[in-house]
């Protein structure tokens, strides 16, 4: 016998919000399930899988078109490894941009939090600077 959940138990399961299941079934990246004859979901463990799956890869910042991507050819039964790597490799591209970013920002905020002398000056080097609009 298949062990089957309900949306609620499968959020339950896999720590997924139930309107977030509903809407990649809605998007198609997840597929429909059985219904009961009540007309409840059935949710298979190929459902948890690729939640799972799904999950993960928003973890790593995936969008859901990387995903889609990631998923069609797992679907199709014709991986291609290369082809992942491709889409990975971008994916941390685009990461290691954002730690740039992120390590740029958090100079710009130390600077201008170590400028503030702090107390009740008339006036606040951090909000001068950011007033300013310009890098400090």
């Amino acid at each position: 016998m298949v062990k089957t959940w309900t949306r609620g138990q499968l959020a339950t399961h896999t720590g997924c919000n139930g309107e977030t299941i509903r809407y990649y079934e809605a998007i198609g990246l997840l597929p429909e399930p059985l219904r009961a004859e009540n007309g409840y979901r059935q949710y298979e463990n190929r459902h948890v899988e690729r939640l799972q799956f799904i999950r993960r890869a928003r973890d790593l910042g995936f969008g859901i078109d990387d995903i889609r991507a990631l998923l069609t050819p797992m679907d199709a039964g014709t991986i291609a490894c290369g082809e992942i790597e491709k889409i990975a490799k971008v994916q941390l591209d685009l990461i290691r941009a954002k730690i740039r970013d992120l390590q740029r920002m958090k100079q710009e905020l130390h600077t201008l939090v170590q400028s503030c002398q702090g107390g009740s000056a008339p006036h606040c080097a951090i909000i001068d600077a950011l007033s300013a609009g310009q890098p400090s």
